[in-house]
């Protein structure tokens, strides 16, 4: 018969840690996957007006026009009048043509053709500049627009 030995400590047996490269990277790559990052920078004063019917949309198709005063880090260089940013930059109003259809170029193909503008007006704009806007999208035949608000009521403060 074998006899059995009994251990004499009760001490735990070591962590293994073999696996802990595995989950580390499992990790980093699923932060990397699920972060959402920042499209573009934002360039003008954007305190958007207050609208009492509120609807949200799908971003997959929309394309951002931005229009107002630079914000105050940018003033400096750019003076105080109202500007259009698309993307990073600023734009005129004669190369909105050329900003939208490279950004329209840059959608799925099955969505080119239902491509809806969202302008995301400051409240203080002037509305001559949106009208500007509203004409360029119009030659473009880019006639679904949308006006980006936040909810509230205007009336009521």
């Amino acid at each position: 018969m074998s006899k059995f030995k009994k251990k004499k400590g009760g001490e735990l047996p070591p962590v293994n840690t073999a696996s802990l490269p595995d989950i580390v990277f499992m990790l980093l790559f699923f932060f990397m996957v699920v972060t959402v990052l920042r499209d573009n920078n934002l360039l003008v004063k954007n305190q958007l007006p207050k609208a009492d019917q509120v609807e949200k949309l799908k971003k997959d198709r929309s394309i951002y026009i931005y229009a107002g005063k630079p914000s105050s880090r940018y003033q400096d260089a750019y003076g105080s009048e109202g500007k259009i940013q698309i993307g990073d930059k600023f734009t005129d109003i004669k190369s909105i043509p050329f900003a939208l259809n490279e950004l329209r170029g840059k959608l799925r193909p099955e969505l080119q053709d239902k491509v809806m503008v969202a302008l995301k007006v400051d409240e203080e704009t002037n509305t001559g500049l949106v009208t500007d806007i509203k004409q360029v999208l119009r030659e473009e035949n880019m006639l679904k627009i949308i006006y980006i608000t936040t909810p509230g009521n205007e009336l009521e403060q």
